[in-house]
């Protein structure tokens, strides 16, 4: 069990290329006994270079030069004061999922594009709720894959929990229906439902979350009691991109970031906080099902400036 990475070395890990990169872009700019306008933009800079955004990267800025600093700052010391300004971004955001809906089952829509880890993340929310001892059952939802209907089987049968599912091209309305009621009568607490990830086609995509919300509406007026939309880190600014389709289209009432490890552009997470202020739920920063966890927004902040690096443990 010693191998076992704990979450903060798996976090430190899973930003080390976002830590690296902005690292390197401060690499070389702290080198002036003060802060001059010269500077101050040419860090402001570095962080829209790391995809925290401008909005981010302004306030930033505007705390670095409001600050009465008496000695040079080094780089660790702005990745201090760049940990603290994304600390109190993210602080507003980190909201757990709470399982509180009476009557259960609580019903999560579980929306994003094909690829951001959609499915994979189903299970990992899946496998978090059994670790807090609820019954958890999942909806394939996603009809229009075979392929993703085959894998949230697949999930299914490792976690031990039921599966609503049906043929490809089915109706997916349907099967939430029986997914509730089923839940309903098997003293079901969670129904994660996966949903089409079919961007391209909006209209199509609002029109089958409508009658989704419809048919969940006759039987629990309050459900869905959450619409969790799932961000591919490694797409960038292009995430925010889809927060702003998605909250169109679907009512987007929480986010959970994947892939965080397999990217140096983990600033968007920061910059779609700022931008949204929408829950961020959880993040994941790797491919087990122990590598999605609750969204702690010191340890990010610390592990995107590489501050946590020098703090004892």
């Amino acid at each position: 069990m010693s191998e076992q990475k704990s979450w903060g070395d798996k976090l430190r890990f899973g930003f080390k290329r976002t830590s690296e990169a902005l690292g390197g872009n401060l690499t070389g700019l702290i080198t002036k006994e003060k802060l001059d306008d010269e500077t101050l933009d040419e860090i402001e800079e570095a962080l829209i270079a790391s995809d925290l955004g401008p909005a981010v990267a302004a306030r930033v800025r505007d705390r670095l030069a409001s600050g009465r600093y008496d000695r040079h700052l080094s780089e660790l010391d702005i990745r201090e004061i760049v940990a603290e300004e994304l600390e109190d971004i993210l602080r507003p955001v980190a909201v757990p999922l709470e399982i509180d809906a009476f009557p259960r089952p609580q019903v999560m829509l579980v929306i994003g594009v094909n690829g951001s880890g959609k499915t994979t993340t189903i299970a990992k929310l899946g496998h978090l709720f059994l670790e807090d001892d609820y019954n958890v059952m999942l909806v394939a939802g996603d009809t229009f894959r075979a392929a993703a209907i085959g894998q949230l089987k697949v999930w299914a049968e490792r976690l031990g929990v039921p599966i609503i599912s049906g043929e490809e091209g089915g109706d997916a309305a349907s099967l939430v229906f029986e997914g509730v009621k089923r839940g309903t009568d098997d003293g079901t607490d969670v129904l994660i439902v996966d949903t089409a990830g079919r961007l391209q086609n909006k209209s199509h995509l609002m029109d089958e979350l409508s009658k989704i919300r419809r048919v969940l509406g006759r039987l629990n007026e309050e459900a869905p009691h959450n619409v969790i939309l799932v961000l591919d880190a490694t797409t960038g600014q292009n995430a925010l991109s889809q927060i702003e389709v998605f909250k169109e289209v679907a009512n987007v009432t929480g986010l959970v970031m994947t892939k965080l490890d397999g990217t140096a552009r983990g600033g968007v997470l920061v910059a779609a906080a700022e931008k949204f202020g929408l829950p961020i739920h959880a993040i994941g920063v790797g491919e087990t099902l122990e590598d999605l966890r609750p969204f702690d927004p010191r340890a990010v902040a610390r592990a995107i400036t590489g501050a946590d690096e020098f703090d004892g443990e």
